[in-house]
């Protein structure tokens, strides 16, 4: 395969938008909200809805995103790699695993909180990494934070979030995790996790499963706008880059700043500039788990990536209980991809999860109504979580056991 191909296949598959189709230098698909009707971050609109249409489940967020965005930006979010084998399965695994209640086990009242990383949550779920959030609106990874403060729980910030970590760190007093994707030059990685420590992130996540192969972004020529991609660079810290540079100049110089061949050393390398926990994302086999506990990690995130990267990869949740056999008490372990009711929250921490991320259901609610939709994302999860918890008999997050469900 053809280097230049490769490189902006694995850049894209980071989380580093706009590269698609960036050489024709025209750009086909804008990124951003449809301007011929407002997506709104209006506190006084009705959860995510639109024309007096109340969303009662995360499905009916998405269609609302489908009507506030464009096909190019929505796909972006909503598609998978390929033949989209493993988006399906993130889901349709969840489906197969049956819940099995006890009877008249007295629960009344339910308390959803729980601690991450000694982080005490009022939720058993987080908001994961998600990239280039003021495409879906004006507001982006701002009203996020927002919405998670609100929430009680942790918000997973992107590298590629389009707003530097100064300005979501302004935006609220939440605590919040920093994504890296890693800059080839090290001292900009240095600098960017002083950056993070200095503005209060409470944990960096390295995703380590990059890649990827959209058939859809291809087909919808999706690029980012310059001055958004322009933005993103100089947040990481790229400052030689400017809005004076062409497309072509910003893609390039894009297409060469990113490490894309990490090997387990960097992790060491990690540990000596920052005292910040540190987490793996992307980790599907019992090995790489290993690895990552005997290197001292705190945490360990089971991912494929929500189906982005490399097609034909096993559900997250059928190889969280592998996962969380090997590490055990060494690390917390975490899982995403496919969540999307709060059956599969009760699922996942049966297996074993201390808690679980969304990605695509919180995007989906920013693009519906800002922060409002992702607050109303977030609510319908909890409602959802705390009525599988009550029906299930668990006072609390720690009485959900691995008896409750059927595989």
């Amino acid at each position: 395969m053809d280097r230049r191909l490769f490189t902006q296949l694995l850049t894209l598959g980071a989380g580093v938008p706009g590269l698609g189709h960036a050489a024709d230098q025209k750009q086909e698909a804008v990124a951003g909200p449809r301007t011929d009707k407002p997506a709104g971050d209006d506190a006084t609109r009705s959860g995510g809805g639109s024309a007096g249409q109340e969303p009662v489940n995360v499905e009916d967020v998405t269609a609302l995103a489908k009507e506030a965005l464009p096909r190019a930006t929505f796909d972006y979010i909503s598609t998978g790699s390929a033949d989209e084998i493993t988006l399906r399965e993130n889901i349709a695994a969840f489906r197969r695993i049956r819940v099995l209640p006890p009877l008249l086990k007295g629960v009344s009242k339910v308390d959803l909180s729980t601690t991450v990383l000694k982080q005490r949550i009022s939720l058993p779920i987080m908001l994961a990494p998600v990239a280039a959030q003021r495409m879906y609106h004006p507001q982006g990874a701002l009203a996020v934070a927002r919405a998670a403060v609100a929430a009680g729980t942790v918000f997973g910030v992107s590298s590629s979030a389009t707003n530097s970590v100064e300005e979501i760190a302004a935006a609220s007093r939440g605590p919040k995790w920093f994504q890296l994707y890693v800059p080839k030059d090290r001292a900009v990685t240095r600098q960017l996790v002083q950056r993070v420590e200095r503005t209060g992130f409470k944990a960096i996540i390295v995703t380590v499963d990059l890649g990827e192969w959209k058939d859809a972004d291809r087909r919808n020529r999706f690029a980012l706008p310059k001055e958004m991609l322009v933005k993103h660079l100089r947040d990481v810290g790229f400052d030689q880059v400017s809005n004076k540079m062409s497309y072509q100049e910003v893609f390039a110089f894009n297409e060469r700043a990113w490490d894309i061949s990490l090997s387990w050393e960097f992790f060491e390398w990690l540990r000596s500039i920052t005292k910040l926990p540190l987490l793996i994302k992307g980790v599907l086999r019992q090995q790489d788990a290993e690895k990552a506990v005997s290197l001292g990690l705190d945490g360990i995130v089971v991912s494929n990536h929500g189906g982005r990267r490399l097609d034909g990869m096993p559900a997250s949740i059928d190889r969280l209980s592998d996962i969380v056999e090997v590490v055990g008490d060494r690390a917390e372990v975490y899982m995403d991809g496919g969540v999307r009711r709060g059956t599969d929250v009760l699922k996942a921490l049966a297996l074993g999860a201390r808690a679980v991320l969304i990605g695509r259901p919180y995007a989906w609610g920013l693009a519906a109504n800002g922060e409002a939709g992702v607050r109303k994302v977030i609510e319908l999860l909890r409602e959802e979580t705390l009525n599988a918890m009550l029906t299930s008999g668990c006072a609390k997050v720690a009485d959900i056991e691995r008896s409750l469900i059927m595989t």
